[in-house]
C-alpha cells in the first residue's frame, strides 16, 4: 500500500500508528514531495462513487487561497486531477492506495474495514 501523508498531520500519524499495531505493510509517502500523478488521480476519480470533494483537504490554506470551494462543483475530473497531482497540500490526508482500492482521511473503523486483515 502507499501511504500518502504530511510528516506534521496528526491525523496522518494517527492513521500510520493503527497500521503498524495492525500490522499492515505500507509505503509512507509525504505529500509534499509526490503525489499521485494526474493520470492516477484521473483513473481514481473516473472510477470511485465518492464525490471529487471527498479527496480535498477542504480545510487547508491552498483551498481557501484558491476559492476551491467555489470552483470544486463545476469542475471536471480531468480539472480536479490537476489541482490533486500539482499540489499535495490539496489532498485530504493521509490518502492509502493499493490497486484500486483507497481511502482518504482517517476513520478507525473505516480502515478496519478496508485495510484489516480479518484476523
Amino acid at each position: 500500500m502507499k501511504f500518502y501523508c504530511h510528516p506534521r498531520c496528526s491525523t496522518c500519524k494517527k492513521a500510520e500508528k493503527w497500521l503498524k499495531e495492525e500490522g499492515v505493510a505500507y509505503e509512507s509517502i509525504s505529500l509534499l514531495e509526490e503525489t499521485p500523478t494526474k493520470a492516477e488521480w484521473v483513473q481514481i476519480l473516473s472510477q470511485t462513487d465518492r464525490t471529487l470533494k471527498s479527496y480535498f483537504n477542504t480545510s487547508g490554506n491552498v483551498y481557501r487561497e484558491n476559492n476551491l470551494k467555489d470552483k470544486l462543483p463545476k469542475m471536471t475530473v480531468e480539472e480536479a486531477a490537476d489541482w490533486l497531482s500539482s499540489n499535495g497540500m490539496v489532498v485530504k490526508r493521509p490518502f492509502a492506495i493499493e490497486g484500486n482500492v483507497h481511502t482518504s482521511g482517517f476513520k478507525a473503523d473505516v480502515y478496519a474495514q478496508v485495510w484489516g486483515k480479518g484476523d
